[in-house]
């Protein structure tokens, strides 16, 4: 296709593709310029209502594409402390109690991990976070572009159930905290709370959600800062896990599992991080957008999973006994236990704050089942935050007394899924989509035309390769892969770096194929 055709959503496509007036908008495309007037019209009777919250500011748009001339370059730092704020957070904090509680590593050991799989979990989020400007799509929408419609289902179905997992995480964590605040506050209740705080802004939608985490981040991380202190008094010893740590290719295998899920917990915002800076103007430098991101993931979840792991050293019985009784929370609780009434105070802070974290899980599920089809598309975005909410909800109500399980296991899959995710749409974009490829761009106009769009045989097919490189080397409780059985007597997880490498020695061949014999 021709260059101008094929851009990313360049001035000069918006002026060729959006400049035309609302009324001389096809039906289809009407949504691309008044979202909020298509929406209000299906729904008879309900459409009034439902215009009467779009005019208080309740976000209408969903996975139609942002226009340029709504977007703007204003406070582009938002999408660093966006970023902030949803990782500076207590649900952060587990994540290293498991270097000690699971792999027995000693805490030097842990944060060199922590550091290491952190910077490069971050980039792959934070490459991601770049296709949103350049082209105003939400990151479901754009999978198509690699996968097809039918593949970007797939991937919309995988990430429903990421986010899902990720908000059940944080209501009960949260639920959790709240309870040993307050034992008389059942956990069921705690969890119930959490997840409601999270909705309301969900359901507003992008503008107020990053109004929101702008300044979520500054209260938690100056308690953080405190329990760093208080934690210190106690007494860090950071060899306290030496003489239970694992040697030769045990030890191999313990820094592998506990990197996944270090790799996991970062490159788990791929599949949404496009969706939060549509907004921004599509010349901006994707280095300027890429920086931002990953500055925004690696400072929290680095300084907060390094506070988990650091917590752990800490042998006083009191806090040995509070973290066997009660969990992650019951030791924070311990370690502010000196404050009296307002360590707990504080604990309520630490509670409410995965709220932050909770708040784009919600939104994005929403989002990705609009991405689903076209019949999911019809209801309002805020309608499907309701019924995520409800889902997840009822999950962390029935798991509320599993968290380190749930945590670990889901972790650790996550990253098999995001690993070949991520490898698709890179190679896509940079290889085939760059300006002088085989397909020189994105044409913005066919992100909802099946016809238009890859068939996507050659990224689902390079998915399934992924797939079996994760079977091949994870080591989960309830299985291993063959290649990870040669590492310890549990296993090591190279899960997400098989399916990483399967996926991307044979995208680029299949995909290859693909155009020649189809043309997109």
């Amino acid at each position: 296709m021709a260059e101008e055709n094929a851009s990313y959503g360049s001035e000069k496509q918006y002026k060729d593709v959006e400049g035309v007036t609302t009324s001389e908008l096809p039906a289809d495309r009407l949504e691309e310029k008044a979202p909020e007037v298509v929406i209000a019209s299906r729904f008879g009777t309900f459409g009034t209502a439902l215009n009467i919250l779009f005019q208080r500011g309740v976000e209408a748009r969903g996975v139609e594409r942002v226009p340029e001339n709504e977007r703007s370059p204003r406070n582009s730092w938002n999408n660093l402390l966006m970023w902030f704020s949803v990782n500076c957070v207590l649900t952060t904090v587990p994540i290293g109690v498991l270097a000690q509680e699971f792999y027995t590593l000693t805490l030097p050991h842990a944060i060199g991990i922590i550091i290491g799989f952190a910077a490069i979990g971050c980039a792959t989020t934070a490459f991601i976070a770049t296709l949103g400007p350049q082209t105003g799509l939400r990151t479901m929408v754009i999978t198509r572009y690699s996968v097809g419609y039918v593949g970007g289902a797939i991937f919309s179905i995988l990430n429903i159930l990421t986010q899902l997992g990720f908000s059940v995480i944080a209501v009960i964590l949260g639920g959790q905290t709240l309870h040993a605040v307050n034992h008389n506050l059942p956990l069921v209740v705690g969890v119930i709370i959490i997840g409601i705080c999270s909705l309301l802004v969900c359901f507003v939608g992008y503008n107020f959600l990053h109004h929101y985490e702008r300044y979520a981040w500054i209260v938690t991380f100056i308690i953080f800062m405190m329990i760093y202190g208080l934690g210190g008094h106690a007494g860090y010893h950071p060899e306290a896990q030496k003489p239970n740590e694992d040697r030769g290719v045990d030890y191999s295998a313990d820094l592998l599992s506990f990197g996944g899920i270090i790799f996991s917990s970062c490159s788990g915002w791929a599949p949404v991080a496009a969706d939060y800076n549509v907004r921004l103007p599509a010349d901006i430098n994707p280095l300027y957008v890429f920086t931002l991101t990953w500055l925004g993931l690696f400072i929290p979840i680095v300084l907060i999973v390094s506070l988990g792991a650091t917590l752990m050293t800490i042998t006083n019985e009191a806090y040995v006994n509070a973290f066997a009784d009660g969990g992650t929370g019951g030791l924070i609780g311990q370690v502010l236990s000196p404050w009296g009434g307002f360590g707990k105070f504080l604990l309520v802070l630490l509670a409410l704050s995965v709220i932050a974290n909770n708040i784009p899980n919600t939104y994005s599920a929403a989002l990705s089942i609009q991405a689903l089809h076209k019949w999911f598309a019809l209801v309002p975005r805020a309608i499907w935050t309701i019924l995520v909410f409800v889902i997840y909800t009822v999950a962390g109500v029935a798991g509320r007394e599993h968290f380190s399980d749930i945590l670990s296991n889901f972790l650790a899959i996550l990253g098999y899924w995001t690993a070949f995710f991520f490898v698709v749409l890179c190679e896509e974009h940079f290889i085939f989509r760059r300006k002088n490829g085989r397909l020189g761009g994105y044409d913005l106009t066919a992100y909802d035309s099946p016809s238009k769009l890859p068939l996507g045989i050659a990224g689902i097919l390079a998915c399934c390769f992924g797939v079996a490189g994760a079977v091949v080397g994870m080591a989960e409780v309830w299985y291993i892969g063959p290649l990870a059985k040669h590492l310890g007597p549990f296993g090591g997880d190279m899960g997400f770096e098989l399916a990483a490498a399967f996926t991307a020695v044979t995208y680029p061949p299949l995909r290859y194929l693909e155009i020649r014999y189809t043309g997109r």
